[in-house]
């Protein structure tokens, strides 16, 4: 199995080099090392997104404390839950209380905005410390949750509840 993957491989530089002209460069030399983008405050930016719910998300060091849209996160996520949804990149990152979080919350409901949070939060961890994009990634932080509400079909009353059928 594996001599068939460098064979492919070795068959892709080779197309690659007729193409261009040169040998294919090494995955390791095209690759540049991701730089640390904070703007004029010390803060680092990034969106996310879950469901219908975008956010904007800050981050700068701090003392942990967390604003959505004005209010205290406590106060804007009443379950418990949905603040341990939200505190999850800190937790793989092993960065609670070091980073304070601004951030402004349109569309969706609790949960998806709570799922929007976190992936603004792991976006923005990204952009001020690069190094910790391995981890992020491998606890799936840095991927969009594609999953949307299905829609609902004619003829059914939801997406697939059929309507009765009696039989007499």
């Amino acid at each position: 199995m594996t001599e068939a993957v460098k064979d492919l491989k070795d068959l892709g530089e080779a197309v690659a080099s007729e193409e261009t002209g040169t040998k294919a460069a090494a995955p390791e030399e095209s690759q540049k090392p991701r730089e640390k983008q904070v703007d004029k405050f010390g803060r680092s930016y990034g969106t996310g997104r879950r469901k219908d719910a975008v956010a904007r998300v800050w981050i700068k060091p701090g003392k942990g404390n967390v604003v959505v849209n004005g209010r205290d996160q406590s106060v804007y996520f009443a379950r418990h839950t949905q603040r341990l949804i939200l505190n999850q990149p800190f937790l793989i990152t092993g960065r609670v209380g070091q980073f304070d979080v601004i951030c402004t919350v349109k569309g969706g409901g609790l949960s998806g905005q709570a799922g929007a949070v976190r992936h603004g939060i792991s976006r923005a961890l990204e952009n001020f410390e690069p190094e910790l994009r391995p981890a992020l990634k491998k606890a799936g932080m840095l991927t969009r949750d594609a999953r949307a509400v299905e829609r609902k079909k004619i003829g059914k009353h939801k997406a697939r509840r059929s309507k009765q059928w009696a039989k007499r």
